[in-house]
């Protein structure tokens, strides 16, 4: 599946970028995809050489969380409901923990640390995995998780619209987390269906109506606070939060007399092998991804969408924030880079410059993620996790444009 999408990108952008050539006389255009195409291949670079020390530092503390037991402590509460999401993980299995972590950095919205969390739980799941280049069950409901994972505080976000003059920079909080957890809920059904799992076991639903109340409760506390009380309180926590689990891993680890060093310094060197394996998948992901951006078919996608919604008579002023739906499954930098775009033409606080910002935090980057962290550990055969991940995203971007007719429409 994904070297037909792969296939796809390259294929699409030969065929506009030939008809702009010989029809509209644009000679600039296959110099532009060539540009596109080494200018990414030098930022996928980048990337992986700046996760390079991020994934070094997170991979080492998490072997002291695994080395002083705190990681399978962690894992204990939601063990019921991994043991029917997943069976196939054995119980107090190191895979639990790290995704775990993954799953409440990117509540967070610390993206930095949730990416080597992410591939540190990937590479557990690989483990187990009978299959050593096909993608296990466990494996795809993990990732699908991952990328439609609910962002409690979207930090960047926040002061992206602040940067650009927004009034109320954190007015797109609850439309985010309305967004995000319709977008996780999508997510977990579609791969519900597809793996047979049971969503009305009553453990299941138990954990869902607890994870609502607490989603629900978070809303109700952050809609009453002023947007600087907001915007302070959110980091506070997310930081406090992830720097308390550094010093409880490490204070643990001396208190059962464990050499944290060492330990830290086994999971660096990890880090730093992981991050060179990572490479050659993100090279080819976004190079493909900036080929189908210089040809102009992601802009041909929005003015297609555009006529359409016009000929059916709805209100197409969702339209102008389109390139960052369009771009968020595939990159997210790009999607950012859309999102500013949007914010910085039309204004901070325009109809698009809202949606743009809800949908940027309602989902993460879907074929970024399936790169990185399918790369990592060699995984070519990804069945459906494609399918799943993008009816997430799907669900997220329609929320988006719901909530932000609801509040601000």
């Amino acid at each position: 599946m994904l070297n037909v999408i792969w296939g796809l990108f390259f294929i699409t952008a030969f065929i506009i970028a030939t008809f702009k050539w010989l029809f509209l006389g644009d000679q600039q255009i296959f110099s532009d995809i060539m540009s596109a195409m080494f200018s990414l291949s030098k930022t996928a670079f980048d990337i992986s050489l700046g996760l390079t020390g991020v994934l070094a530092l997170w991979l080492g503390i998490m072997k002291i969380g695994e080395r002083c037991g705190f990681i399978q402590l962690l894992t204990r509460g939601l063990a019921p409901l991994f043991k029917r999401l997943m069976p196939e993980i054995p119980e107090n299995h190191p895979a639990l923990g790290a995704m775990v972590m993954n799953i409440a950095a990117n509540a967070l919205g610390l993206d930095n640390a949730a990416t080597p969390l992410g591939i540190k739980a990937m590479q557990e799941l690989q483990k187990l995995n009978p299959s050593s280049d096909t993608a296990s069950n466990a494996q795809i409901l993990f990732l699908v998780i991952n990328t439609s994972a609910v962002t409690l505080f979207p930090i960047a976000i926040f002061t992206y619209r602040a940067q650009l003059g927004a009034a109320n920079p954190t007015d797109v909080f609850i439309p985010i987390l309305i967004a995000t957890y319709i977008s996780t809920l999508a997510g977990m059904a579609m791969v519900s269906v597809i793996q047979k799992i049971n969503l009305l076991d009553r453990v299941i639903l138990g954990y869902f109506l607890g994870f609502s109340v607490f989603v629900g409760g978070l809303v109700l506390y952050f809609s009453q606070l002023t947007q600087t009380e907001m915007l302070t309180q959110s980091a506070l926590i997310s930081h406090v939060t992830l720097f308390s689990l550094v010093i409880i891993f490490i204070t643990t680890a001396m208190f059962k007399k464990i050499n944290a060093y060492e330990a830290f310094i086994e999971g660096a060197k990890e880090g730093f092998n992981t991050a060179i394996m990572i490479i050659p998948y993100l090279v080819a992901m976004l190079v493909a991804i900036g080929v189908f951006r210089a040809s102009g078919a992601l802009e041909l996608l929005a003015d297609g969408l555009r006529y359409y919604v016009n000929l059916a008579g709805m209100d197409t002023r969702f339209i102008d924030a389109i390139p960052t739906a369009l771009m968020k499954p595939f990159s997210g930098s790009g999607a950012r880079a859309m999102m500013i775009d949007t914010m910085t033409t039309h204004g901070a606080d325009s109809f698009a410059g809202h949606l743009a910002s809800i949908v940027q935090g309602s989902t993460e980057t879907t074929f970024y993620v399936l790169a990185v962290y399918f790369g990592a550990v060699g995984i070519k055969n990804i069945r459906h996790a494609v399918t799943c991940g993008v009816v997430a995203d799907m669900a997220g971007i329609l929320a988006a444009i719901g909530v932000t007719y609801w509040f601000f429409g």
